[in-house]
C-alpha cells in the first residue's frame, strides 16, 4: 500500500501522524485541565489550521531540501530516454517514489552495461589493431628481406634468385588472401552479400567435402568419420556454397589441429525446425581462457603451430560470419585432452 506513494501523499501522511499527536495533546490538555480556557470550535479551528500549515510546510521542505535534487536526476535520466528536452518542471509529482528508485536504478545499471560494452568494443579494437599489424609485419618484413637481396646483386645468383622470388610470391599470395577475408568479413557484417538460399543434402555436403580434404586427412592419419546417429539425410536450407566454405574451414582446422591418428566425427541432429550440425575432433583440445576468443579476427590459441600450417587467421571469424548471416548460431566447447566440438544450426527444409 505504501510502496507508489508521491510526494504529495508522504506529505499528507506525516502531516495525519503529526496531525494526531497535536489533536490528542490538546484534547487530553482540554479535558483535563480546567484553567485550558478556550471554546471547542475556536480549538477545532486551530487544530485545522495548524495541519493545513503543517501539510504546506511538510511539502514545501521535501519538495524543496529532497525532491528538487532528485527531480535532476530524474530529468536528465528521462531526458535520455526520450531522447528531447521536456517541458515543464511535473517531472516527479506524478512519479511515485518507488517507481522512481526503480527508473534510477535502471539508468544505472543502463549506464554500466553500456560502459562495460564500450569498455570490451576499445579492448577489442585495440586487439585488432595489433593482431592485424603483426600479421601483416611478418609477410611485408619477409618480402622487404627477399627484394633488398635481389636488388642488391642476388637476382644474378642463380642459387637463390628463384628461391627468393618464389618465396616472395607466396609471401605476395599470403597478404592477398588477408585483404580478401577482411573483405568477405565486411561485406558479410554489411549484409551486401546476397545469400542464395536453396535446399540442399548436409549429409551429402559433408561427404564431399570429405572426399575433397582426404588427402590432407592422410597425412595426418586421420579417419574422417559420421557420427552413428547421422545416417539421415536432412534437407536444410541455407547458401550451399557458404556453408560448405563453414564446413571445409572446421573440417580443415580439426584435421590441422587435431592429434596424429585421431578422427574426425560429422553429426547432425533434429531439433524441432532446425538441424544442428556438429564437427568433432580428438585432438589436444582447447583451453577454457581461449574459447570465447576463437572467433576473434587473427586470434591463434598456438601462434607457432598456426604460423605452420598458414592461413589469414581469419577462417572462423569468416565462419562466425557466415553463419549469423544466415541468421543461426555457431558455438564451440573444449576439453582439454579430449578434443573439440563445433556446432551450429540451419533451418529444416519443410
Amino acid at each position: 500500500m505504501l510502496k507508489n506513494v508521491t510526494v504529495g501523499q508522504i506529505a499528507l501522511i506525516l502531516t495525519g501522524v503529526i496531525g494526531v499527536i497535536i489533536s490528542v495533546a490538546f484534547f487530553i490538555l482540554y479535558l483535563s485541565d480546567e484553567s485550558f480556557d478556550i471554546s471547542l470550535t475556536l480549538l477545532l479551528s486551530i487544530l485545522i489550521g495548524s495541519v493545513v500549515l503543517c501539510y504546506i510546510v511538510i511539502k514545501f521542505f521535501l519538495d524543496f531540501f529532497v525532491f528538487k535534487k532528485i527531480k535532476l536526476i530524474y530529468k536528465m535520466i528521462d531526458e535520455g530516454k526520450k531522447g528531447k528536452a521536456l517541458k515543464g518542471s511535473g517531472i516527479i509529482e506524478n512519479k511515485s517514489i518507488s517507481l522512481v528508485n526503480d527508473e534510477v536504478i535502471e539508468w544505472a545499471q543502463n549506464r554500466e552495461d553500456e560502459i562495460k560494452y564500450l569498455t570490451n568494443l576499445e579492448d577489442y579494437r585495440r586487439n585488432f589493431v595489433g593482431n592485424i599489424s603483426h600479421e601483416l609485419k611478418t609477410p611485408i618484413f619477409s618480402l622487404q628481406g627477399y627484394i633488398h637481396t635481389l636488388i642488391e646483386g642476388g637476382l644474378y645468383d642463380e642459387a637463390i634468385n628463384i628461391k627468393y622470388l618464389n618465396r616472395a610470391a607466396k609471401n605476395i599470395d599470403r597478404l592477398e588472401a588477408i585483404v580478401e577475408d577482411l573483405e568477405e568479413i565486411d561485406e558479410l557484417q554489411s549484409g551486401k552479400v546476397s545469400l542464395k538460399i536453396e535446399v540442399f543434402d548436409v549429409a551429402n555436403l559433408v561427404k564431399g567435402i570429405y572426399e575433397d580434404l582426404a588427402f590432407m586427412a592422410e597425412d595426418e592419419e586421420i579417419d574422417l568419420m559420421f557420427h552413428p546417429d547421422a545416417k539421415q539425410h536432412f534437407k536444410v536450407k541455407g547458401d550451399k556454397e557458404k556453408i560448405q566454405q563453414v564446413i571445409v574451414n572446421l573440417v580443415a582446422n580439426a584435421i590441422k589441429y587435431g592429434k596424429k591418428g585421431g578422427k574426425v566425427i560429422a553429426g547432425f541432429y533434429d531439433i524441432d525446425d532446425k538441424v544442428l550440425i556438429e564437427i568433432d575432433d580428438d585432438g589436444p583440445g582447447v583451453e577454457e581462457k581461449h574459447l570465447k576468443h576463437l572467433f576473434d579476427r587473427f586470434y591463434r590459441v598456438d601462434e607457432g603451430r598456426a604460423r605452420k600450417h598458414g592461413g589469414s587467421g581469419l577462417g572462423l571469424s569468416i565462419v562466425k560470419h557466415i553463419i549469423e548471416a544466415h541468421r543461426q548460431t555457431i558455438t564451440v566447447k573444449s576439453q582439454e585432452g579430449e578434443g573439440t566440438t563445433f556446432s551450429f544450426t540451419l533451418d529444416k527444409s519443410k
